[in-house]
C-alpha cells in the first residue's frame, strides 16, 4: 500500500492569495525542505519510516521523553504528526505561525540517534524564530527537515510498524527550498 505524504499545491492560487510570491517561487510552497548549503544525499531517497504522534501535546515544547516509546534507529525518517495541516489548513496565517515545537534537546536526541530525515505536518520543527537555525544545525549533520507533510494521520493506524519512505526532491540549484514528493510504502 502506498500513501502520498506530499501536500498538493496550486501554485497559481497560492501566488494570487499570498503576498509572499518570492518565497513561494523560491521553492518553499508545499512539501519541501530548506536548502542549507548542503546537497540531498541519494542514500536518503529510500529510508525506513517511523511516525510519532505528538498531536495531543499543546502549549509546551516536545521533549525526547514524549516519544521515548518510539523505537528510533540510525537511518530512520522520523515523521512527527502534529495535526496542524489538517486542523488549520495549509497556507493560513495560523498554520504558518505553528510548528512542531521540538525542544533543542529533542532535536539533539534525533541527531544523536543518527536519523536521516525528520518530517513534520507543520511549517517547521521549531518556532519561526528558530526555524533557520535548526534546519542548518540538522543539515550540518547530514539530516534534512521535510516540512508540510500531508496525510500523516493515515500512518498512525499502522503504528508501531515501520514502513519505507521514498523522498524525491527536485534537482535544482537555484532554489532556497526544494519541493519534494514523499511516498510511504507498507508491505
Amino acid at each position: 500500500m502506498l500513501i502520498d505524504l506530499s501536500l498538493p499545491i496550486d501554485a497559481v492560487k497560492l501566488t494570487s492569495e499570498n503576498a509572499h510570491k518570492a518565497f513561494i517561487d523560491s521553492g518553499h510552497a508545499g512539501t519541501h525542505f530548506d536548502v542549507v548549503d548542503k546537497t540531498f544525499p541519494l542514500e536518503s531517497f529510500r529510508t525506513r519510516g517511523k511516525v510519532v504522534d505528538i498531536s495531543h501535546i499543546r502549549g509546551r515544547e516536545i521533549e525526547a521523553a514524549d516519544f521515548a516509546d518510539a523505537v528510533i534507529e540510525a537511518g530512520d525518517f522520523v515523521i512527527f504528526h502534529t495535526g496542524y495541516v489538517d486542523e488549520l489548513g495549509y497556507n493560513t496565517r495560523p498554520y504558518t505561525a505553528r510548528s512542531a515545537e521540538l525542544s533543542d534537546r529533542a532535536v539533539d536526541y534525533l541527531l544523536d540517534m543518527k536519523v536521516k530525515l525528520i518530517g513534520v505536518d507543520a511549517a517547521g520543527v521549531q518556532n519561526p524564530r528558530k526555524h533557520a537555525d535548526v534546519d542548518q544545525l540538522c543539515a550540518d549533520q547530514g539530516v534534512f527537515i521535510v516540512e508540510n507533510l500531508n496525510n500523516v494521520k493515515q500512518l498512525l493506524g499502522r503504528m508501531p510498524a515501520s514502513f519505507t519512505v521514498y523522498t524525491a526532491p527536485v534537482s535544482r540549484t537555484d532554489l532556497t527550498g526544494l519541493p519534494c514528493r514523499v511516498i510511504a510504502e507498507f508491505a
